[in-house]
């Protein structure tokens, strides 16, 4: 079904939207998805605060020049998806992987960290980095780390006086 050039111009208006409101973006392929798996897909996304749309190669140019964004060749071939990351690339990464991995119905082909252009297998190096909260985690537990080391080292001395009195106490009530 054709669409009308009014249309084209809000679906490349939207395409823009996506591309300069976005803190990154992932471009794939896909083949043989349900609508099924699209929903899967799309909800698993959404928890990590992205977006998940099948795009028009040429309407979708047209959005990415006049965002001033170049592409990798042949990335605007055969049927594509756009990722969107609004806060959390590595988790839309992350989602895509695995995903693709479960069912090989989607394949990486290129993607933006801001404005940069990466690769695939950049997205894939970046889909296997701690999620933001196991980050937060392994920081706090370094901080933390010399604070209850040093809490540990100063009761040792009131620990083991303590286990010596109460040595000395059994061996008098023994007796």
């Amino acid at each position: 079904m054709a669409i009308s050039k009014k249309e084209k111009q809000e679906l490349v208006a939207q395409y823009k939207k996506w591309v300069d409101e976005s803190d990154g973006l992932i471009l794939a392929n896909y083949h043989d998805l349900s609508v099924k798996d699209i929903s899967n897909l799309r909800k698993e996304i959404r928890e990590s605060g992205g977006e998940f749309h099948i795009i028009k190669n040429t309407l979708a140019k047209r959005a990415f020049e006049e965002s001033g964004r170049e592409w990798a060749e042949g990335v605007f071939n055969g049927p594509t998806a756009l990722g969107i990351s609004y806060e959390n690339l590595s988790g839309l990464a992350k989602a895509l992987k695995e995903f693709g991995k479960r069912t090989g119905t989607i394949e990486i082909k290129s993607g933006y960290l801001a404005a940069k252009l990466v690769t695939a297998e950049e997205i894939y190096a970046l889909a296997d980095l701690p999620s933001m909260d196991e980050m937060r985690a392994k920081l706090l537990s370094t901080i933390a780390a010399p604070a209850s080391k040093l809490v540990r080292t100063l009761a040792e001395p009131g620990r083991q006086i303590a286990a010596v009195i109460k040595s000395y106490s059994e061996r008098e009530a023994a007796a």
